[in-house]
């Protein structure tokens, strides 16, 4: 009852941005903040109508009549806590003290109020799941395709798979196969302590313990409670646990005296329920109670093997879904979390795949194909892949489909005399996966349950995708400076010998409207050189 008398978020209406605004009658709010802040240029970039309209769809609140929190709040606190890699606390904390924040958030004027209460978020992640921010995605990919053909109004759409067998005469070019296809997998590690089978087995001593401790009652069972040793218990546990070097035997030695401490309490549990009509644990004890029997069952059969490794194991009593996945690093050899599949299409990144079992990435690679047919209406003319995705099976479909794979052939290297993918080819989605996870958190999902942990990878995907749109504007506002200065030159038919000094410093001054440091890291990449001698507008235009 006090959670539902709880006022958790404000629910102001959604405006449009599409909304015209007549100059000199805006609000006071936006009157006095600084048109060069990143949060205002991102506010203007992104497409809050469409983001917004998956969100309101999900909610079904016109069946319902039901009014809910504004979408533009809810996604952009989404957008704020993963590029900012904040907590559900320190987001809300952040929002309700920074003006821009509220202004890029959708809001008319400043307010001291929280948008919502941080414990929302959780609610948050389990209605915007994977499917609905992937529909975001394909939203933004769509606009961004929309942006590139708009100099040609005319442009023709691309076209579907069915369109494409159909023969409209000479005149008009069927695309079959256009664009490259960048496909790799990696890991999302969960936020849990590294996992050993002592360790495991502790907390499963330990929480059998407590199930002992709700579940006897002196009405049912007498006075006299089951022993379960607790303090022995811990004492022959840490006696192990607190070795810095700890040999086999020793290992092996306190695993078999924890397994017999856990089995006794196990034991102790079933009697105590067998004096119960009904099972009075709630749903989180009984996930608890199911979840250290099978994580018994599991190291029973480890020790008796003596073997590491079990289908399906279990290392988090909290988070039973997390998985070990082999990832043969340098750096750790073996994660725990989810794995991911991602495509990489003209720099925008899908979530093809997510799985918390591991699994062989080079099944996927034909699923992956399909869906790029399914966004594009055309099938990849080049996919770069690693080489697990390189099996003989993808090689021949890919082969009877007209695709290049651009990869490491098969065969002996001296007998091998085909042009292979270069080092440096793959860099882009290996710079999204270390984009993600420097900046945004992709290394370390924080969230507990597991749907709310495919949330938040999503929304990670998401914020690469919204980052990329607005540098996509930038790239426009240069190409279209680059085009005022080839007119220049034309109109003048002189030749011009262009510092690279000069060339930035006239940059960065048209381009001041600019979210944080992007117009500094395009502007190096395309003027990378000393200097530019312009001598026709085809020249200088082939250096961008």
């Amino acid at each position: 009852m006090a959670r539902a008398s709880k006022t958790r978020a404000s629910k102001l209406p959604y405006q449009s941005t599409s909304q015209l605004t007549l100059v000199g009658f805006e609000t006071p709010f936006s009157q006095k903040l600084s048109s060069d802040n990143r949060w205002v240029r991102l506010a203007h970039r992104i497409p809050w109508d469409s983001i917004v309209g998956v969100y309101d769809k999900q909610m079904n609140n016109g069946v319902t009549g039901a009014s809910h929190i504004n979408g533009r709040v809810v996604i952009g606190s989404l957008v704020i806590k993963h590029m900012c890699n904040l907590s559900d606390e320190e987001t809300i904390m952040q929002i309700q003290e920074n003006m821009y924040m509220q202004y890029f958030i959708g809001y008319s004027g400043f307010s001291n109020e929280a948008p919502f209460d941080s414990s929302l978020f959780v609610e948050i992640r389990k209605r915007l799941g994977p499917e609905q921010i992937n529909a975001i995605n394909e939203k933004i990919y769509q606009l961004s395709v929309k942006k590139e053909n708009a100099p040609n109004d005319q442009a023709p759409q691309p076209p579907s798979s069915s369109e494409n067998n159909l023969k409209d005469g000479p005149e008009k070019k069927i695309i079959t196969h256009e664009g490259k296809l960048l496909i790799d997998a990696s890991a999302c590690p969960q936020d849990i302590a590294y996992p050993t089978d002592l360790n495991m087995l502790n907390d499963s001593r330990e929480k059998s313990q407590e199930l002992i401790d709700v579940l006897f009652n002196p009405l049912l069972h007498g006075d006299k409670k089951p022993r379960t040793y607790r303090i022995k218990a811990r004492q022959v546990y840490l006696r192990t646990a607190q070795k810095k070097v700890k040999s086999r035997n020793e290992i092996r030695l306190a695993l078999g005296k924890q397994l017999r401490f856990l089995r006794r309490n196990i034991k102790h549990i079933h009697t105590l329920l067998d004096r119960y009509d009904s099972i009075p644990l709630n749903a989180a004890r009984y996930k608890h109670l199911l979840v250290i029997q099978e994580t018994y069952r599991q190291q029973l059969e480890m020790y008796e093997k003596k073997t590491h490794s079990v289908e399906h194991r279990i290392v988090s009593i909290h988070q039973p879904h997390v998985r070990p996945i082999v990832r043969g690093k340098a750096k750790a050899k073996v994660e725990f979390g989810a794995k991911i599949n991602l495509s990489l299409i003209n720099g925008y990144s899908f979530l093809d795949h997510l799985s918390w079992d591991a699994y062989n990435e080079g099944t996927l690679l034909m699923d992956s194909v399909k869906q790029y047919q399914k966004r594009n209406g055309f099938l990849p003319k080049e996919i770069l892949a690693d080489k697990i995705y390189c099996n003989r099976e993808n090689r021949r479909r890919l082969k009877d489909l007209d695709i290049r794979l651009i990869a490491k052939p098969l065969g002996r290297p001296s007998a091998v005399n085909k042009e292979h993918i270069r080092p440096g080819e793959r860099n882009p989605i290996e710079g999204k996966f270390g984009q993600a996870k420097t900046s945004y958190g992709l290394d370390r999902i924080k969230a507990r349950l597991s749907n709310t942990s495919e949330s938040w990878i999503a929304s990670i995907i998401l914020v690469l995708n919204l980052v990329k749109l607005t540098g996509q504007a930038l790239i426009a506002r240069l190409q279209n400076f680059l085009k005022m200065l080839v007119d220049m030159i034309q109109s003048q038919k002189k030749f011009y010998l262009f510092s690279r000094p000069y060339l930035r410093s006239v940059l960065l001054n048209t381009l001041k409207s600019r979210p944080s440091k992007f117009p500094e890291l395009i502007i190096n990449r395309f003027f990378c050189f000393q200097f530019i001698f312009v001598k026709s507008s085809n020249s200088l235009l082939a250096s961008v």
